[in-house]
């Protein structure tokens, strides 16, 4: 039995040109100590964006020249190279494909979710949108609203290049192209903060162990000068119970997390009999996912989450966990768990909700 946690493994998407390689490198270059696997799927023989990035993630880089990821339809090319990834021996704490700017991303998520790898999880797609050029992007490519439909976050790039009103035209737009609720984040020349889509570890905790990871170190003033600049456009709010929380009030106060909620990580209790363990939570803009598993050897039975976004009313959201808060979990009936579990990606054995399971992505916009 595979005891660690799954890899979350986040695709990175958008057409030519709208910033995906500038969005990657200031991602590596703002990661602290988190290990990142990259998978850069180009389209053609020579592979730019491949050697734009090799200088940051060396050995931990795979790259896919001449075809798009998506035309592998059985998903066994891109398992071999997530295997590789995930080996216990890399350490990788999240893997990144950016994928190719022709590639169809609803193909890459399938291939994700279907893949029989214990070692990795699907982790979200972000989509990333030219400002500049949304209008011309949508004419030559009619696709683009296909792809946003099932974005789980849209990262506005190049914002720097649009005034106030363009931009707000062009976010009202992706209002009614995205699915609801789906955040927009403001990015120029790629700057988003990296804990918007993974946790940074220190660098003790892996300095020395890669060869790029001391090379970056070096670089300690460029790179975290701008991790401090986008990260200040964010707020965190953190919220910490002893008390066990309603399984169906907290999944409903989840469902209705406004967009400018980019993420929510950290861990929940919910104490319903049968179901005792330590849920971790991970969000990404509109995508949910929980992972049972087990408490630590005297760990107390505490619910600790973090939620980072913009313009959101931080009183408000821990009023409103507060109310998913549940003085007696004992007394609840173990099908009140069915809402959690339609969103861990292997359930539990002998589980059999019967809520439908989170539908695979559709092409419908």
């Amino acid at each position: 039995m595979n005891s660690r946690q799954p890899i979350p493994v986040v695709v990175l998407a958008g057409f030519l040109g709208s910033g995906k390689t500038t969005v990657l490198n200031h991602l590596l270059a703002g990661r602290g100590g988190t290990r990142i696997g990259v998978v850069v799927n180009d389209f053609g023989s020579i592979e730019v964006d491949a050697m734009s990035v090799a200088g940051q993630v060396g050995d931990s880089m795979i790259s896919l020249g001449g075809g798009c990821l998506c035309c592998a339809v059985d998903g066994s090319e891109l398992d071999a190279y997530l295997e590789k990834l995930s080996a216990p021996v890399h350490r990788i704490d999240v893997i990144v494909i950016e994928a190719s700017g022709l590639a169809e991303p609803q193909e890459m998520i399938r291939m994700l979710m279907a893949s029989e790898n214990p070692d990795i999880r699907y982790g979200g797609m972000v989509e990333v949108v030219d400002a500049a050029e949304f209008d011309a992007t949508r004419a030559r490519h009619p696709e683009t609203d296909r792809h946003l439909a099932v974005a789980d976050l849209v990262v506005l790039n190049k914002i720097d290049r649009v005034d106030a009103a363009e931009r707000a035209r062009i976010e009202r737009e992706l209002a009614v192209l995205c699915a609801p609720g789906t955040p927009v984040v403001g990015a120029d020349h790629g700057r988003i903060d990296p804990e918007l889509l993974f946790d940074r570890r220190p660098w003790t905790e892996t300095r020395g162990q890669l060869s790029f990871e001391d090379l970056l170190a070096e670089a300690d003033g460029h790179g975290h000068e701008g991790c401090g600049h986008a990260h200040a456009a964010y707020e965190s709010t953190e919220f910490t119970t002893e008390q066990a929380l309603s399984p169906r009030r907290f999944v409903d106060f989840l469902d209705r997390r406004p967009a400018g909620l980019y993420r929510i990580k950290g861990f929940v209790h919910f104490g319903v009999p049968g179901h005792d363990e330590r849920y971790e939570v991970h969000a990404v803009g509109r995508f949910l996912r929980f992972a049972p598993g087990p408490w630590g050897r005297g760990e107390a039975r505490v619910s600790r989450l973090v939620l980072i976004g913009s313009g959101t009313d931080g009183p408000g959201l821990l009023r409103e966990l507060e109310a998913c808060r549940e003085p007696a979990p004992h007394e609840a009936r173990p099908e009140s768990m069915w809402c959690v579990l339609r969103y861990v990606a292997r359930p539990e054995p002998g589980a059999e909700p019967e809520a439908e399971p989170e539908p695979e992505p559709s092409d419908e916009g």
